[in-house]
């Protein structure tokens, strides 16, 4: 049995003894962990850094990321897909090659983790068949998404050179357009003046056919809503949100709203629900004002880099703060994420519906803050009648039969040219 986390008594139900009610409880975090340990979990959006994989940062040892080896192994995470991410900039020649260069950075940094870091933990699958075979073995599995197709620029040769490195995904645009699509959050910064393209420019048209042909899942997370419509149009394979929450529920423009849900259904494809706090729950601008003041009396800056170098008063002063923070405003929890995936599943099929954190990107809720308390969505998702199957299609069965629709698409795309 893999191990898990410690999981605090559940509430007891009105009208029911305490005896009765822990030996519920008992039962049920018992069937929870049953449930985990036998169905593959896969969490399809963790970002890593720049220097990643280096002795200044070794996921096999432990480290204060979110995800690294050690807390996949206490949490009973067996699958993440880490992120080849980079930033928008003006889409110049010089931001091109730069892009490229950072984009290698991380891949490299991957392979160098599943190589030469603690091969015997933790390998790299190429394909839904190797994920299987890998987790099989005992260890436990990386895969790669792109997150930004700013890292092809105007080269869509360069797809198949991700391709051959493992990318299995990619997300067409992050937040700024760039050649291929529209993004949900045009950026002045870098040059957009709003939506340019109306969806997907002719150029990426062109990607979103290559992706099919080499077998790279289509993601539209991040983009436009007539972006990602003229994406589930276009694709001949089944596309992805690889981190996207509910709009119904939180309704900000970065999240999908029904007529998007629907049209990834109907491609065959899975949404990705994600635990990103603000995508989850929507809070009242007072909060971030007393978070914001907080930070700047400590004189704190930056952002999650800017906690590393604190001294010990100056922490203790501002997770007491927080403390205090956190009990005027609750953030979202476990049970605000689940929601999510209930409504979901709701509305396009249990089908069709997976499970993302976007950690080390800001991702993670109040009982899932990191890949050590993953057990704590299952058991919740236990509480709410799931069945071990339903479990198994949303940790990642979901996610496996489109990555292997995908493959199979591609094989046919490259027997008819």
């Amino acid at each position: 049995m893999r191990p898990v986390v410690s999981i605090t008594a559940l509430f007891v139900s009105a009208g029911v003894s305490a005896g009765a009610a822990f030996a519920q409880d008992a039962a049920l975090i018992e069937r929870a962990r049953q449930i985990h340990d036998a169905v593959i979990t896969i969490d399809t959006h963790d970002d890593i850094p720049g220097n990643y994989a280096t002795p200044e940062v070794n996921p096999c040892t432990g480290t204060d990321m979110q995800v690294d080896v050690p807390k996949m192994e206490r949490g009973g995470l067996d699958v993440a897909f880490l992120v080849v991410y980079v930033g928008q900039t003006p889409r110049t020649p010089e931001n091109y090659e730069r892009a490229q260069q950072q984009a290698m950075q991380k891949f490299e940094a991957i392979h160098r983790l599943t190589k030469e870091l603690c091969p015997d933990r933790i390998e790299l699958a190429m394909s839904a068949d190797d994920v299987e075979r890998i987790h099989r073995s005992g260890k436990l599995v990386a895969a790669i998404g792109i997150e930004n197709g700013y890292v092809i620029g105007k080269d869509i040769s360069l797809l198949r050179k991700y391709h051959e490195l493992g990318a299995r995904y990619m997300t067409l645009a992050h937040n700024g357009n760039n050649d291929i699509a529209d993004s949900w959050q045009p950026s002045e910064r870098n040059g957009d003046n709003g939506f340019e393209h109306d969806g997907l420019s002719p150029f990426g048209e062109q990607v979103v056919a290559e992706m099919n042909r080499l077998g790279i899942m289509v993601d539209v997370s991040h983009i436009s809503k007539a972006s990602a419509l003229d994406a589930a149009r276009i694709s001949k394979a089944p596309i992805i949100a690889s981190h996207s929450s509910a709009r119904a529920l939180t309704g900000i423009e970065r999240n999908m709203d029904d007529e998007m849900m629907r049209a990834l259904a109907a491609t065959g494809g899975v949404m990705q629900v994600v635990a990103f706090r603000s995508y989850v729950k929507e809070m009242p601008p007072e909060r971030q004002q007393a978070m914001q003041a907080l930070r700047e009396q400590l004189g704190i800056q930056g952002g999650r880099g800017g906690m590393r170098n604190l001294d010990e008063a100056t922490r203790v002063r501002y997770e007491q703060g927080m403390a205090d923070i956190e009990k005027r405003w609750p953030s979202a929890s476990v049970r605000d994420f689940v929601d999510h995936i209930d409504y979901a599943v709701k509305l396009i099929g249990i089908d069709h519906v997976g499970i993302s954190s976007d950690f080390d990107g800001g991702g993670g809720v109040v009982g899932w803050n990191d890949a050590s308390e993953t057990f704590n969505i299952t058991l919740e998702l236990v509480r709410r009648g799931y069945s071990e199957e339903d479990i198994r299609k949303l940790w990642g069965g979901n996610l496996l039969r489109v990555w292997r629709e995908v493959e199979r698409v591609a094989r046919e795309l490259a027997a008819d040219s």
